[in-house]
Order: C-alpha cells, then structure tokens, then sequence
C-alpha cells in the first residue's frame, strides 16, 4: 500500500517535494526524473510521496549509530526459578489448570491470533506465499490448512459458540495471492469476516552512506521492514480497533513457517493470563549449545532475545549448577502472547524507543549518476528491520513458558531433501505427534517404529484430546483420521 495508483502532480507539489527530500538529504531520487514517461513519473511522485522521508532519513542515522553499540550489554541466562515448564511432570495440575482457564476465554470469544505470514517460499523453490506449502502430508493440507483447522477445533471444543479471530500478515509479495488462497479455499471452512488481512510495512533500501536507492529508474528499492513491523502495521490497518470491536483481550501470535504451532494455545494463554502478564514467550530447549537459534535471556537486568552469534561458544556451553542444563538454553520460536491493552496502549511509546537492526545486504539498484543497473556480489547496502522481540525489554510483566520442541515446534526454513528444518522434517514431526496422540489414547500403531504415513486431521483432535475410543484397538498404520467413527483398525 506504499505505492498509490498514478498520482497526478502539479509543479508547485513537485517542487514542494523535491524540496523535501533535499533537506533529507535525499535530493538524488529525483536525478532523470524528466526523463519518466507521464505514467511512470505519476507512480514514482506517489511512492516518494508516500515515504516519509524525514522520518526514514532519521530511522537509517539511528540505527546505523546504534550499530555495533551492543558491546557493553550485560548478558545473564534467565534465572532459573523464573519461568514455568511444561516439561516438569510436577507441573500437570497446573497445565490443566492454564488450559481450563484458556479454554474459558477462547469460550468467552477473548481470544485472537495473529500469523505472521510475510514469507515466500523462495528458498523451498517455490514462489507462493509460505503458508501455501504442502509438505507432505497424506491429506495434502497445506500450513494454512493445518492451522486453520486447529482454530476450527478449539471453537467446537468451546462448546461451538465461540469465535477466535484470525489476522494475517502479508507482505507486498504475497498480500494478493494469501487473499487468494484462502478465498478459494473458502477460507478453510472459517468465516471470511472472522478473517483480517493486513499488511506488514516496507521501508526504503539505503547504500552505505544513507542514500535511498533506487531499484530502477521512477521506483524506490524497498523491503519490508521486519517481522517485528507487526506492531504498527496491526495499528494503522485498522486491526487492533478491529479486534477491540469484538471484545477481544488476549492475543496469541505465531509464525507461518511452524506445522506443529498450537494456535490460540489454550494451555499458554492460559499460563499469561493468570500471570497477569502483558507479553508472554514459548521457549523450547536448544537441540545443542551451538544451534543457530536465538536465545530468552536477561540483557542489562531485562528480557530480551540475544542471537545465536552474539554470544561466545563458552557462554553457549555455560550449563546450569549441578545439572547438564545449559544455561542459555531457552530457545526463541516466534510464538508470542499480547493483552490487546499492551498493543494498542503500551507499544506505541516504546516503539519510538528502539532502534531499527541494521542488515547488511546485496540490493540490486540503478546508478542514478549513470543510469546503469548495479548488481552487486557482495553487501552493498542495508535494509532497516524491527523484530517482534524489541518489546521484551520494556514488558512489566513477562511470562516465559518451556515447552517440548517436538509437541510445538518444527520450523520449515530449507529447501527439500537438506535434512533439517525442511519439508520432510516437518512431515515427520508432525507425523509422530498424531502416533504419540494415539498411544497416549491407549491404541497400538502398526509398525509405529518405521514411521508410517499416519495422520490425525486437527478437525478431530487438537492436542491429543478425543481420542478415547480408540484404546485398546490396533490401528493400520498408514491411514489419515477425519472421522473418529471410521477409523482402520487391523
């Protein structure tokens, strides 16, 4: 939405905006601009006009100063008494009590999700949005499907009353064709107007120096500007009024790219919400010290995030008094709690207080003295980026919850066939949840231990629950459940 459909201008707008820009420090855009055929030079005032240059010129300086700042920060892990696990068997009363209690407010219609849904398939060789993709499964579903159908249960679950409202981030990239899915889909069996799409903002590409960059002649070289960019894309779209309409108080946000997400998770709404929390974070242990994955910890007395290449290998291998626990091992999986009060009250003050990351990359852009197109081999420029995680140092009230990674979280981030966080480890993970769900029911899976092709729809189970009736029965192994009552057994 950054770019308005062909604006017509004048001279006196045309001067008034070059004027602007020159004071930026950004006077250069306009080099050639005479050159532009009338539609082209419509677009481009519109795009520049759109940007506010300003405050874009003042984000790149900010956060260029701010870079390489990080030095002095003081790192400690999280203590360890301060956050709950759910993978402390001591623990199951109170599970079932923060699920009681997340289920009443998803029964109560409090409860929203928010999907970050910005991502392509690019690296899965693919060109449509990520949550598209199907990786595998015997019912085909693509991630949009499984996550859509897990909502559907938990509504029916609630007693059939209840409605989650579902938000969806895109990006310029994949707004047009998210939309288009889930219309064909029949959004999934959902209601279109329990659906919000919105759109993750972009900010303009810089070369080194602070000179936006133009990605051909009459167009501004833009990206979008990080995950954490959700923040103020749910304000101006109109999505946090939205959701206030409908008498949402909690918000649970999560990440398109995991299949095994428990979305509007009953169990860690629950656990905020009678912490009294106004943010709230799933952890899951490391898979080792040096997996590439960024880490809740404490920075200079406050939570935050501290990515896996900011930290020593000693401090990664740092283990806890007494136990083999590593101390730093409370892995960030993008799976988030809000109270609607903390987005829509609380955020946007803190969100003038921190700073932009900068990421050094190769963007493709023309020379605007030359004309030429550049196209770079290596980091030429950078692009401005928030993540979600920027607000965890300014929470009050903050409630960190450990969960197993193979209940919750299996990222698809590769290409088919590179052997981890790929459509096939995926397919895998999700598997063996539906044969650990049946064997808790009491049933016996044929040849469970070579990994059969069996799938449980999250129409008929959405956590392992409903599944009594199938104890003490033998079940074929490659199978895919939609109907408790049809089930084949051997």
């Amino acid at each position: 939405t950054m770019v308005q459909s062909t604006a017509s201008f004048t001279s006196e707008s045309l001067a008034a905006l070059k004027q602007r820009y020159a004071e930026a420090g950004q006077g250069h855009v306009f080099k050639g601009f005479d050159e532009l055929d009338d539609k082209t030079a419509g677009e481009f005032f519109g795009q520049l006009s759109g940007i506010e240059v300003e405050r874009v010129t003042g984000f790149f300086k900010n956060a260029t100063a701010a870079h390489g700042q990080e030095g002095g920060d003081k790192i400690e892990p999280l203590e360890a008494g301060s956050f709950a696990s759910a993978l402390d068997s001591a623990q199951a009363d109170e599970r079932a009590q923060w699920r009681a209690e997340g289920m009443r407010l998803i029964g109560a219609n409090k409860v929203a999700v928010i999907l970050l849904a910005g991502g392509q398939g690019s690296r899965l060789g693919s060109s449509e949005p990520k949550g598209c993709y199907d990786i595998g499964l015997p019912s085909q579903s693509s991630l949009f499907a499984i996550q859509a159908h897990r909502i559907r249960r938990l509504q029916q679950l609630s007693g059939n009353t209840a409605t989650i409202p579902w938000l969806v981030m895109t990006s310029g990239p994949t707004s047009a064709a998210t939309q288009a899915t889930f219309a064909q889909a029949d959004y999934f069996g959902l209601r279109e107007e329990d659906v919000f799409f919105f759109n993750q903002g972009v900010l303009p590409c810089f070369d080194f120096d602070g000179h936006i960059l133009l990605e051909q002649a009459g167009r501004v070289a833009v990206a979008p500007n990080g995950n954490g960019g959700v923040y103020e894309a749910l304000r101006v779209s109109g999505a946090l009024d939205w959701l206030r309409e409908r008498g949402v108080e909690h918000v649970h946000s999560y990440c398109v790219d995991n299949c095994l997400v428990r979305v509007a998770d009953p169990e860690f709404v629950g656990y905020a919400a009678l912490r009294g929390a106004e943010c709230g974070a799933l952890v899951v242990p490391k898979k080792a010290w040096d997996e590439p994955v960024g880490v809740i910890c404490l920075r200079n007395s406050r939570y935050g995030v501290v990515e896996y290449s900011e930290i020593s290998s000693e401090m990664a291998q740092l283990t806890r008094d007494g136990s083999g626990e590593l101390a730093y091992n409370a892995g960030n999986i993008c799976n988030h709690y809000y109270t609607l009060d903390f987005l829509q009250h609380r955020v946007p003050e803190l969100e003038a207080k921190f700073e932009h990351h900068v990421a050094k990359k190769k963007i493709k852009h023309v020379d605007v003295e030359s004309g030429d197109l550049v196209i770079p081999t290596k980091p030429n420029g950078i692009k401005l980026e928030r993540f979600v995680f920027d607000v965890f140092p300014h929470v009050e009230r903050m409630a960190v919850l450990e969960v197993a990674r193979n209940d919750q979280f299996s990222p698809l981030k590769n290409a088919p066939g590179s052997g981890v966080d790929c459509p096939e480890t995926a397919r895998r993970d999700l598997l063996a949840q539906c044969v650990r769900f049946a064997e808790a029911a009491g049933a016996t899976i044929q040849g469970a231990e070579s990994e059969p092709a069996f799938e449980i729809s999250p129409l008929v189970s959405y956590g392992g629950e409903g599944l009594e009736s199938l104890r003490g029965k033998t079940l074929v192994g490659d199978q895919l459940i939609t109907d408790i009552a049809s089930v084949q057994t051997v």
